[in-house]
């Protein structure tokens, strides 16, 4: 087991996240735990004799920095092949793919991710574009949503298709009208199909996936996220970890329920989230109410340009409430994901009918991609957290011909991503990636929250609502504190005695610059629990 190193960290600013004394000079850190916070000469009085000091030289430390909404193992599986971000055409992704399949051996798969729908230049993605440039190879690409996938005629031999399936959910075989499958598979239940007919990594591969990606996660501030895509081989992957190292990384896990699944399945939920191990617990549940805008899925007060957005995910509403009674009278966390207007006030009303929540489990929805005036009000004064990824306005258009905003219309897509609105209505919030959908990189997150731009030297790009700015200190407080009591831990995301050492080091202090160039601050140091997880000048 990882020793927490007794370090003393002076002469900097220290943004402790703690609302009775949010600036500090130095910080004390002994057993893994916040010894003390204050001015240096204070701390360092304080100071054991032979404690390890570092001069921070007007550097900073925050608490560590928490990622609200990721998927790190269905992330690493699905963030497969090639990378297909800033793809912009079909030609483009005919010569990614044939590029690929030359390099495979026969019968291999090719796999790519981060696909955009902007790359087929409003048309319907069709099979056709893979099985010529792939030359009879297995072909799935997955959007950068995670929502839709695009799969070639031999991936959907090996996986049984062959015209349209009912499902539980909104999940569907999108078909032409002869009723053959045009290789789009929307939501995850439809494309699943595909992904289990794929090679599958082991649990040893798996785990490796997960060390090299929490590696990544430390190197740029995290110390720890909250899991949207919980299941049981997820927790089989982290008890193995565990049994072979340390994972130097906190995870809180809300395991998936699905539309279609009964009672049983419910029941073994409940039953699974006993595990837990020294870094990761089972926090709770993680629900859909809707989809995604760009695919018409999302749950809207109104329809969208194309006519779609008119229901949710569950064929029965009552079923959503039933089981998140259930699972509320079981002590598990509610989050549910809601991107449409109509399904985020939906999921407030059904939660409004459970008892009062506890501190320990407030009730969470995820994304809130759209907010009419009258949702910001109905959110205001229930404590429910809103889960918000500022940084998904990454695939924005300044004239709107980008696939979200063409769905929305003018008008709707200006209330989209409404952070400092809901902040000022007294909603805890918090932020997050949503990876592999955006990239894990906190900075990046931070400098679309504070920007509402795309990040980089010129800071000359075109500003989403730029009244739904929120400051860096804003920000900061809703990727550490807010993020942590989210999950029900108050000894998180904070610097003060007897809080758990979970911090980060940058070079210079993150509010001390533009928005626009928070993406490229250094991380020094990273610690979890005391212990140096990523040393930045190794």
């Amino acid at each position: 087991m990882n020793v927490p190193t007794d370090v003393t960290f002076h002469s900097g600013i220290v943004r402790t996240s703690d609302p009775e004394n949010p600036i500090a000079e130095a910080v004390a850190i002994v057993g893994g735990r916040v010894a003390a916070v204050g001015r240096t000469a204070d701390v360092l009085g304080a100071t054991a004799p032979g404690t390890l000091t570092v001069d921070l030289g007007g550097a900073a430390v925050t608490p560590g920095l928490i990622d609200s909404h990721l998927h790190p193992l269905w992330g690493a599986r699905l963030a497969a092949g090639i990378d297909l971000e800033g793809v912009s055409s079909l030609d483009g992704v005919r010569e990614a793919v044939a590029a690929e399949a030359a390099r495979l051996g026969e019968g291999e798969w090719v796999r790519g991710w981060n696909l955009d729908y902007v790359a087929f230049g409003g048309a319907e993605p069709h099979r056709s574009i893979l099985d010529e440039a792939a030359g009879g190879h297995p072909v799935l690409l997955m959007f950068y949503d995670l929502h839709t996938a695009l799969a070639s005629s031999a991936a959907l031999a090996a996986a049984g298709i062959d015209g349209p399936r009912e499902f539980g959910d909104a999940s569907s075989i999108v078909v032409d009208t002869d009723g053959v499958p045009t290789g789009e598979l929307r939501e995850p239940t439809a494309y699943d199909l595909v992904v289990d007919a794929a090679p599958a990594p082991t649990l040893d591969e798996e785990c490796e996936m997960l060390r090299a990606t929490f590696a990544g996660f430390s190197a740029v501030g995290l110390t720890g996220c909250a899991v949207m895509d919980g299941s049981e081989r997820l927790l089989d992957v982290l008890e193995r970890m565990e049994e072979t190292g340390e994972l130097g990384f906190r995870l809180d896990v809300f395991l998936w329920h699905r539309p279609e699944d009964d009672d049983a399945a419910v029941e073994a939920r409940v039953a699974a989230a006993q595990r837990s191990g020294r870094s990761w617990r089972v926090a709770g549940i993680k629900l859909f109410s809707d989809g995604v805008i760009d695919t018409g899925t999302a749950w809207l007060r109104e329809p969208d340009t194309c006519g779609a957005g008119r229901a949710g995910f569950w064929p029965d509403w009552n079923r959503y409430r039933d089981v998140v009674r259930r699972y509320d009278e079981a002590g598990l966390q509610l989050a549910t994901h809601a991107v449409g207007d109509r399904a985020v006030s939906a999921v407030i009303d059904a939660y409004a009918e459970l008892p009062p929540a506890v501190p320990e489990r407030p009730r969470r929805i995820e994304h809130l991609e759209i907010l009419a005036d009258g949702d910001v009000e109905h959110l205001r004064g229930t404590g429910i957290v809103a889960s918000m990824q500022p940084l998904h306005m990454q695939w924005r258009h300044e004239d709107l011909t980008d696939s979200w905003a063409t769905r929305l219309g003018a008008e709707r897509a200006a209330t989209g991503f409404r952070a400092r609105d809901v902040l000022e209505a007294g909603v805890p919030t918090v932020f997050g990636s949503d990876w592999p959908v955006a990239a894990f990189d906190p900075r990046v997150g931070l400098a679309w929250a504070c920007g509402r731009t795309a990040p980089g030297p010129s800071g000359d790009g075109v500003v989403f609502e730029p009244e739904q700015r929120v400051s860096v200190e804003e920000a900061l407080v809703a990727y550490t504190r807010s993020a942590a009591l989210a999950l029900g831990d108050p000894d998180r995301g904070v610097l003060r005695v007897g809080a758990v050492a979970d911090l980060v080091v940058w070079d210079i202090d993150p509010a001390s610059v533009h928005p626009t160039a928070l993406g490229s601050v250094p991380v020094r140091t990273t610690l979890v629990g005391g212990v140096v997880v990523h040393d930045g000048r190794a």
